[in-house]
């Protein structure tokens, strides 16, 4: 099927409610080409406080909805990007730079963020407590009202779906704001995919824009929760101003996950394991394996397994050949991250393979002789950059991982499975994988961290309903009450 027509967004032909262009229009590059792919509006303050005022109005009605009939958006939702998959996977190919399985994964995901999120609109939304009193006391969950979703660039699809889904579900008006980077697949094909599924006008509005326009949402008055996910920095930025307009801000930030190597692993298994969890989509996950910390006994070959593969790693454009690495985002990321090897090479590290570049294609990168100070391996590289650094007892290992601001992901690889849940017990983080390198992830599946990786898990199940509902006391007596005076 055919669900995507840019000339809507091109900011020439405006559908009111979906998107502004107040603040003018911007071109969608394509990474791999510097191609303009085509224009899209750009949401101005102004544009924002109408749809956050429009979003406000529509949510009364969206909550009065029987569940039942919520619920049947959300699964044609889930049906039309399955439908739609060849359609928007090509838009993900092309915006973000994403090989064509990733973009796979992230409309089979999208779907299943519906299906999982239809479910939601039939849980139990409260209880009955006990009272003193002679009357009926009970809890109930009830929609926030209007939430705002921030997405990023980099996994644009499922990192907006995954709060607008279980928002919609559960009753509340969305107003979203994608990465004017990746505003097509991480927007636009959000609001088509939900116009065709019958959700009433107004209760989802999708407003790319630049700052300002971000900060508009964060601060207006009807939006009483804040999705965001985004780099840490941003993330304060948007928590402190969430706080002093009283509002709840669910954040998930940045990360340098580590997977710990332990003597008894198998090293073909690790290398294959530690590659992915490094080079997946240029590394440019929050969750990504940035730090390796390997036995020393076992380094020098773990170093070598995971430089033969980096070296034999294709990368190239993904929409015309067959690639295991697509380009880094922009010029500004890119540089980012050959700055961080640089400084560590300058700092005594020695790259095993990569640390070269052609325009925005970034080799995948293995860094040896790392050191607690190597900027690559202390920073968060965003980026195809493996940096290993060694260990020599359990102790040391627990406090080389636990040694870091954030608290996102934790990879072990041993075949002591108990061994493995035993260490991961003394690191702090807000996901573990045993046997399994750091990036995973799953619809149902709580996801979120701890420190400076952001507020906690927010997703899936229970979580979707802690972020997106209030809680509201009730009782009931059979007549009214007496008091004193």
């Amino acid at each position: 099927m055919t669900l995507l027509d840019p000339r809507i967004w091109s900011g020439k032909v405006n559908i009111d409610g979906w998107t502004g262009a107040s603040g003018g229009d911007a071109p969608v590059i394509e990474p791999a080409t510097g191609a303009t792919l085509e224009r899209i509006g750009l949401a101005g303050a102004e544009d924002v406080k109408r749809a956050c005022a429009a979003a406000a109005a529509a949510q009364r009605s969206w909550a009065t909805v029987p569940y039942n009939e919520r619920a049947a958006v959300l699964r044609r939702a889930g049906d039309l990007f399955v439908q739609a998959a060849e359609e928007i996977q090509d838009w993900i190919v092309r915006e973000a730079g994403s090989i064509p399985g990733k973009a796979a994964f992230e409309t089979s995901t999208a779907a299943q963020e519906c299906y999982e999120a239809a479910a939601l609109a039939s849980r139990a939304i409260g209880q009955v407590l006990p009272s003193a009193e002679p009357r009926l006391s009970m809890v109930r969950r009830i929609p926030a009202g209007v939430v705002g979703v921030i997405a990023p660039f980099n996994v644009p699809l499922v990192l907006a779906i995954r709060s607008v889904a279980p928002a919609l579900a559960l009753g509340n008006a969305v107003v979203l704001k994608p990465d004017l980077r990746t505003a097509v697949s991480g927007g636009v094909s959000i609001m088509r995919v939900f116009e065709e599924a019958g959700l009433p006008e107004g209760v989802l509005s999708m407003l790319p824009g630049a700052a300002g326009a971000g900060e508009a949402l964060v601060t207006d008055p009807h939006v009483r929760v804040i999705s965001f996910t985004g780099s840490t920095a941003a993330g304060r930025r948007v928590g402190e101003a969430a706080a002093r307009h009283l509002k709840r801000a669910h954040l998930e930030l940045g990360g340098n996950s580590a997977m710990i190597v332990l003597p008894d692993a198998d090293l073909e298994r690790a290398a294959s394991t530690a590659a992915w969890g490094s080079f997946f989509h240029q590394g440019q996950v929050c969750m990504s394996t940035g730090r390796h910390l390997v036995h020393e006994s076992i380094a020098e070959e773990y170093t070598a397994r995971l430089a033969e593969k980096a070296e034999h790693l294709p990368v190239g454009d993904p929409a015309t050949g067959q690639v295991a690495l697509g380009p880094v985002i922009d010029a500004g990321q890119r540089d980012k991250i050959h700055g961080l090897v640089t400084a560590s090479v300058a700092g005594g590290a020695r790259i095993v393979a990569g640390g070269t570049y052609d325009g925005l294609f970034y080799r995948p990168t293995v860094l040896a002789d790392v050191t607690d100070s190597s900027p690559a391996y202390a920073q968060e590289v965003f980026g195809p950059v493996a940096p290993v650094r060694t260990f020599s007892s359990l102790d040391e290992a627990a406090a080389l991982a636990a040694d870091s601001e954030y608290g996102l992901s934790l990879g072990i690889l041993t075949r002591d499975v108990m061994k493995g849940l035993e260490l991961a017990e003394r690191i702090p983080t807000g996901l573990v994988h045993i046997n399994d390198q750091t990036v995973n992830d799953e619809a149902l599946a709580p996801f979120g961290g701890v420190a400076a990786s952001g507020t906690g898990s927010r997703f899936g199940g229970e979580a979707n309903i802690d972020a997106f509902t209030e809680t509201r006391w009730i009782t009931v007596r059979a007549a009214e009450a007496v008091y004193p005076f």
